[in-house]
């Protein structure tokens, strides 16, 4: 079965990936994202199967609209992937800019929030859908830098357990992807204000996960049986692990 999914941040990165391999099965998907241009250019590569939906996720009004300002024949979505998300800044927390706290929180953890809020009665009325919210292995390890960003993916991820706890009996699923180390995408790029030397440093001598990898995550658990709920899935490329807890010596 063809199903409508809603893909936020979906003009870059993951979303875009996540968008290219949902159409390439034969789904359809609501574009969301915030630059136009880059929307046009998604719908004129996949065509009528994208619908292209210019949305900034920290406007409240316009994601509680959103609902019934979809056309008629796409307001039944069946998956809403929350993919919007960055990181910015890598300075230790007494150093870090309170505005990049503050729009980190705004779009990692208040937009999926609200995409969430505004959607999901929809699912629980037709008793179907899947919410995947897109958290990150710096929910659960942190690192130096991470403060806020480590911070807002612990949100999204204790968020995806405790939806998933509300909709317990229904056919409604809830997964939390943490995905970890990830190159190829503007991730670092935006973290370090378009320092491309820098963010190029991130991923020096290794083999990252890229976004198709994660796109590929989020289709297999999208399409396993109705009844089977993926709760969390935590995704590292081999070059990286969970490593030993640090000791400062003097």
């Amino acid at each position: 079965m063809a199903l409508t999914i809603l893909v936020t941040g979906a003009t870059a990165g993951f979303g875009a990936a996540m968008a290219r391999r949902f159409v390439r099965d034969g789904h359809r998907v609501i574009a969301a994202a915030r630059r136009t241009d880059r929307l046009q250019a998604l719908h004129a590569e996949l065509g009528a199967a994208v619908l292209p939906l210019a949305l900034d996720v920290t406007d409240e009004a316009a994601v509680a609209a959103l609902p019934d300002s979809l056309p008629p024949e796409w307001r039944d979505v069946d998956v809403l992937i929350n993919n919007a998300g960055l990181a910015l800044g890598l300075d230790p927390a007494h150093k870090a800019r309170l505005a990049d706290w503050d729009q980190m929180v705004a779009v990692n953890v208040s937009g999926m929030m609200h995409m969430t809020h505004a959607l999901l009665p929809g699912m629980v009325a037709r008793n179907r859908g899947h919410i995947v919210n897109i958290s990150s292995t710096a929910a659960i390890y942190p690192y130096p830098g991470g403060h806020v960003y480590g911070a807002s993916k612990a949100c999204v991820t204790q968020f995806s357990l405790n939806l998933r706890a509300d909709v317990v009996g229904l056919s409604v699923r809830v997964t939390d992807l943490e995905p970890g180390l990830v190159g190829g995408t503007e991730f670092s790029v935006n973290r370090f204000g378009g320092d491309t030397t820098r963010a190029r440093a991130v991923y020096a001598g290794t083999v990252p996960l890229t976004a198709d990898d994660i796109a590929e995550a989020a289709f297999w658990v999208v399409n396993l049986p109705s009844h089977m709920n993926v709760n969390r899935m935590e995704i590292m490329p081999t070059c990286q692990a969970p490593g030993p807890l640090v000791i400062k010596r003097s």
